[in-house]
């Protein structure tokens, strides 16, 4: 019996290569019918970091204010690419968009969090782009190779295309 497509989860860094990655997603879930849940990872703050943040914004509340400021900007450039890339399909597959089941911008490290909220999801499917060249650590970069060594739920990597001559 062949497995089904019922969920996929597409994780985004929204770099150039998980645009394509969506591109996937969304042929894939018109194909098969399935849900798409979005899922872009805000890296957390490395120690470092937050003392740094520490050191130059005193009081607690303008810390949390910077740090969510980096999930709101996050779930913005989402929603920019979001409507950019249903302006170019134009109206005939605008159907698919009821497919997307949930969009969501987690705080977190990626692979951890992919990896969770694929669970939590109960996805069929992984699928995420990549934007890295070269030998095997940086083609799927470290995110993506973490993840599929870690997962037990089926993945699509989609490297980036290639350039396109003007």
């Amino acid at each position: 019996m062949l497995p089904e497509v019922g969920k996929i989860l597409y994780s985004t860094d929204l770099s150039k290569g998980s645009a394509a990655a969506f591109e996937y997603a969304v042929y894939l879930a018109k194909k098969t019918g399935a849900e798409i849940h979005i899922l872009h990872v805000v890296e957390k703050l490395s120690t470092e970091a937050k003392m740094t943040l520490r050191t130059y914004v005193m009081d607690s509340d303008s810390r949390r204010e910077f740090l969510d400021e980096r999930v709101n900007h996050a779930k913005e450039k989402l929603k920019q690419r979001q409507e950019s890339f249903w302006s170019q399909l134009g109206g005939a597959d605008l159907a698919i968009r009821n497919q997307i089941k949930s969009i969501e911008v987690a705080e977190s490290f990626p692979a951890e969090a992919i990896l969770r909220h694929s669970k939590e999801l109960d996805v069929d499917l992984i699928l995420m782009g990549t934007h890295e060249k070269g030998m095997m650590h940086s083609f799927l970069g470290s995110v993506a190779k973490n993840v599929l060594n870690r997962s037990r739920i089926p993945m699509m990597i989609v490297p980036l295309p290639e350039k396109e001559d003007s």
